[in-house]
This record gives structure tokens, sequence and C-alpha cells, in this order.
């Protein structure tokens, strides 16, 4: 008589084989530290890893971001250029470079005359992009619509006025999910009147975070802006949920 778990068993072997000879399961992999340095204000450790094709950018060990799961950074920069891109010589202020996949999904949303402006805070992080993980975005930094700013996208914001007509922060995992606390400002009424000062008349804040938070919604409302809360997935449809708040300047 057949073994009736020979056929299933030999299907597992054949799914190990074939998954063990692509190579394409990372996450059996152990992560390799590339590079470490520390974040300006604080002297925090930020540090990149690489397992396989997966990248991560960690402050003191909290990830920030990872290279699989950027579906969200790219919905923040549709959400926010989809009601200005249409604009000419429309400018777009993002916080944070990250793995440059919002920079990346902005300039598909600009023209021929449109640019996108990053203020990254951290040196090593354009560095790691230009030397390192550019290629994960299609190395956006080398777009001539691209431009960066080495400093802190609070301080950008507070010396332009009608400067933009989008401004995108993905400097924390949202109001309260802050990566260094001098970044409060960006999200207390102070910041959001500074960011409303810097903003074209109709001009955009967008705002990425990995939680709700009905608080801030009411400050954006409260510093004249009208809201629009959206609830998108991490990875193509799937992952975990995150929050964008579209905020339009009256």
């Amino acid at each position: 008589m057949a073994n009736p778990f020979k056929h299933f068993l030999g299907l597992f072997e054949k799914s190990g084989q074939d998954q063990s000879e692509s190579g394409d399961d990372d996450s059996v992999k152990p992560w390799t530290m590339m590079e470490t340095s520390q974040t300006p204000a604080d002297g925090g450790a930020v540090s990149l890893h690489r397992r396989g094709k997966e990248y991560s950018i960690r402050i003191d060990g909290q990830e920030l971001m990872n290279s699989r799961r950027h579906g969200s950074e790219e919905e923040l920069a549709r959400l926010a250029c989809r009601a200005v891109a249409d604009r000419a010589g429309c400018r777009v202020l993002i916080g944070g470079l990250g793995m440059g996949y919002t920079l990346a999904a902005a300039l598909k949303h600009l023209d021929a005359t449109g640019t996108a402006v990053v203020a990254e805070l951290i040196p090593a992080v354009v560095r790691w992009n230009q030397n390192y993980i550019g290629h994960l975005a299609d190395k956006p930094l080398e777009d001539e619509r691209a431009a960066v700013i080495q400093g802190d996208v609070a301080q950008t914001i507070q010396k332009s006025r009608q400067a933009f007509d989008a401004i995108l922060l993905d400097v924390d995992n949202g109001p309260e999910g802050l990566t260094q606390k001098e970044n409060d400002r960006l999200y207390q009424p102070e910041g959001l009147e500074e960011a409303r000062k810097a903003l074209r008349p109709g001009g955009v804040l967008a705002v990425w975070s990995a939680a709700k938070d009905s608080r801030f919604t009411k400050r954006l409302k409260a510093a004249g802006f009208q809201v629009e809360i959206h609830k998108v997935r991490a990875h193509l449809g799937k992952g975990s949920r995150h929050f964008i708040w579209i905020a339009k300047k009256k």
C-alpha cells in the first residue's frame, strides 16, 4: 500500500530546495550592520543594516524604516502631490530622506518644472543613499529636479514664506512617535502655524504616522487646515496600517 504521506513529504522537501536554491528567503539570514553614526541633535546611534536584499535604518536599535515596507511612504507622496502637481513650478518640501522612497514617489508626480527639496538632519542618511541604498528607489537623488538640504526640516519651514506647494513630514513615526524630542514642535500649534505660512495658497501639509491621533487632527483644524485622514497599508495592500493626514491650507 502506498504511503499517503509520501507525496506531501516530497512537496515539502521540494519547497525547501526551491527556497534554498533561489536564495530569496532573506528572513532566515542574520542581519549585518553596515555602518553606524550619530544623530546631530542628541548623539543617538543611527545605523544601517542589511540582510540579503533587505535593508533597515535604526535609531538606538529601534527600526525607523525597512526596504520591504514602503507602500505608505509612497502613498504619502501621491496623496500630497495629486492636489498640487498640476501647478507650474510646483515646489515640494520633504522632511526626511529615509531610503528615498518618498522622494522618488514625489518626483513621479511632478512635471519637468517641478522641484522636490529634501531636508535631512542626519548626514549619514544622505551618504548611505548615495553609496549603498540609492538603487532601492531607483536613485532619486540623481534626478535634476531633486535637491537636498542637510539640516532640520523645522528650520527650513521656519525660514520659508509661501515657498512650497506641499510639505511632507516623514521624519518620525508620527506626532507621538518622535525619533528625537526636538521634532515635537512640528506637530504643536506653533509648528503647524509655521507650516501654514510656508505653504502657498491652497498648499498641502501631509503627515505620516504609524498610529492614529485624534488630538493632532484637532490641532490641524485649529491651525486653519481642511483635514482628510487616510488609512493605508505598509506594503502593497498588506501589512500594518498606517495613517496619513492631508491638511489643505484654507
